[in-house]
């Protein structure tokens, strides 16, 4: 008699393997670290997103690294790299691709869009009209672009890296709250530190030491790790402090919603074993809480602080 196959919930994350990914993790920041300086914090949150499966989104005011950073995790991990311009009179076909009427052939056939890449930076995705940007979104929720009725697989991975300016800004379409809850976590990265912004003014150009920058691990050890992340232990007491901060948050009526909570519960999976760790500890959803949750509640970061103070730790 054949014996059942393991299931994911019978696998166990091993001391082992937690480090050995920790110290991987650790010289991808560090490499990342070298491009865009004096934002370790942040580095190692976009790294998390990633790990996790996540988007990502970037809501800062233009020149303070946030290309630069994406095109630095793209090739960092040997990744095919595409940017895309948002502008208002940007049409979802310019994203997605078209079907174009082939008169030798007879047929039409389908030209993909950039979208179809691995690490697709989408520049001012709040300067498109609601129309292209829901467009953008359905692709990195389905992972496909469906054309006359075809459907068209994206690349994997597919992580969707978008920078927003901000609300005060002119000609801005802001993302809905329905279509924010598609990332993952929100960044800023801001200006860097004097001492960071010296050597920086210096130093060597950080574009022509990405131009120089090797890939430090591979697509398929990332993956791995990816994998390693969703076994890293969940024990009750965390389970019900995550709950407890989801009930928190929906105290005032609108608050996180059950995939918001599968999101922080993935980064937080995700950061324990960037640290090394077999089992996620209240202090990994704390790390990640901010990134994960700022942008699906109406007090932004400040609620976000509100509620880890509030709601009592295992």
């Amino acid at each position: 008699m054949s014996s059942r196959p393991a299931s994911p919930h019978d696998l166990v994350l091993t001391t082992a393997e937690a480090t050995a990914s920790a110290e991987n993790l650790r010289l991808l920041n560090e490499a990342l670290s070298q491009i865009i300086l004096g934002k370790e914090r942040v580095v190692r949150l976009a790294v998390t997103s990633l790990l996790a499966r996540g988007h990502l989104l970037f809501e800062d005011q233009p020149g303070v690294g946030k290309t630069l950073l994406s095109q630095a995790l793209a090739q960092s991990l040997g990744l095919q790299f595409r940017r895309v311009q948002f502008t208002s009179d940007l049409l979802p076909a310019d994203i997605l691709g078209a079907s174009i009427y082939d008169r030798e052939a007879g047929s039409f056939t389908f030209h993909q869009g950039p979208v179809f890449t691995q690490v697709l930076l989408a520049d001012e995705i709040n300067r498109a009209t609601p129309k292209t940007q829901s467009a953008l979104l359905e692709a990195m929720e389905e992972g496909k672009v469906t054309c006359d009725g075809t459907p068209h697989a994206l690349p994997v991975p597919f992580f969707v890296i978008a920078t927003q300016n901000p609300s005060t800004q002119i000609g801005t379409f802001m993302l809905p709250e329905s279509q924010l809850d598609r990332f993952l976590m929100r960044l800023a990265l801001g200006a860097p530190e004097r001492g960071a912004e010296r050597v920086m003014l210096q130093g060597q150009d950080r574009r022509e030491m990405l131009r120089a920058m090797a890939p430090v691990m591979s697509w398929t050890e990332l993956a791995h790790m990816q994998q390693l992340a969703r076994l890293v232990h969940v024990s009750e007491p965390l389970l019900d402090y995550l709950q407890d901060l989801l009930a928190a948050s929906r105290s005032g009526g609108h608050g996180m919603s059950p995939r918001a909570g599968l999101a922080l519960l993935a980064a937080a999976r995700a950061w324990a074993l960037m640290e090394g760790r077999v089992m996620v500890l209240p202090e990994d959803v704390q790390a990640v809480a901010g990134s994960v949750m700022s942008h699906r509640l109406a007090g932004g970061l400040a609620e976000v602080e509100r509620l880890l103070d509030e709601v009592a730790v295992p």
